[in-house]
């Protein structure tokens, strides 16, 4: 996705030398819609310049940092020397991060897609996070949660969660569920906390896996696993609440799994 706009001064952008010049450096904006810049040979690098094609070469990806804008002589002028190299591998990642995303945009929404839609549903997502990338790695590590207060229709959302699960590659994944325990026995109590204790392992839960049971309101529980991946996270979440059920079901009580909340958080 290109930006239709203009970048700010102080911007740091990354473009391609289109043109070298004896008197500088032609670059096409990436990031923007029909932008060219030119950095000055004195804007290149450093000291004195011999030769601008010692220091660039046409077809080369730079960041450059915007140093003023005219719109009404359609004029971008660019520093590519006051970029320094923390500064410039920083942007080239956030840059790729940006392309991969618009990757998965086409993948969540069909290479077909019109571009309103596009921007609608990427307007809604950067509405939440500061990056399309963002949102696509809360959605393959956190489901749907990650996408509760995003304002898309269920169609996109369920297509998010599911590229982002095929194509982000995250540290870890987290899911979550809820059972619900009851026990009418006068240890009833008991009952439930034996099951809470089954539900977080009793040593049964593999090394990589964090897994947290807690209250949320009689009888509904929530677990919580982290795991490196979503399969896992998933395994795990539903063992944990298959032992639960298990549990309480031998202790003559009742047990249930279910992946929403059933009442509001306090």
């Amino acid at each position: 996705m290109k930006y239709s706009g203009w970048p700010e001064p102080g911007e740091l952008v990354v473009g391609d030398v289109d043109e070298i010049a004896d008197f500088g450096v032609f670059v096409d904006l990436d990031e923007y819609e029909e932008k060219r810049g030119l950095c000055h040979i004195s804007e290149v690098a450093s000291g004195w310049i011999k030769n601008v094609r010692d220091h660039v070469r046409e077809g080369q990806t730079v960041v450059a940092k915007v140093l003023e804008v005219d719109e009404s002589s359609n004029q971008i002028d660019l520093s590519i020397k006051d970029v320094n190299e923390h500064q410039r591998k920083d942007k080239i990642q956030a840059w790729k991060n940006s392309q991969k995303a618009d990757n998965w945009m086409l993948i969540a929404l069909g290479e077909d897609v019109d571009d309103d839609r596009y921007t609608a549903v990427a307007n809604a997502l950067l509405a939440e996070y500061d990056s399309l990338y963002d949102a696509f790695e809360a959605a393959a590590i956190s489901g749907a949660e990650a996408l509760d207060g995003v304002d898309v229709d269920d169609d996109a959302r369920e297509s998010i969660v599911e590229a982002a699960r095929d194509n982000v590659s995250v540290p870890y994944v987290d899911v979550t569920g809820y059972v619900d325990l009851e026990s009418a026995a006068p240890d009833g109590v008991d009952d439930v906390k034996a099951a809470l204790e089954a539900a977080e392992g009793n040593g049964e839960v593999p090394d990589g896996v964090d897994l947290e049971v807690g209250y949320v309101g009689s009888p509904e529980y929530r677990i919580k696993v982290r795991a490196p991946d979503y399969k896992t996270a998933e395994d795990q979440l539903e063992a944990a609440a298959a032992r639960a059920r298990e549990a309480i079901e031998a202790a003559g009580g009742a047990g249930e799994f279910h992946r929403e909340r059933r009442e509001d958080d306090e």
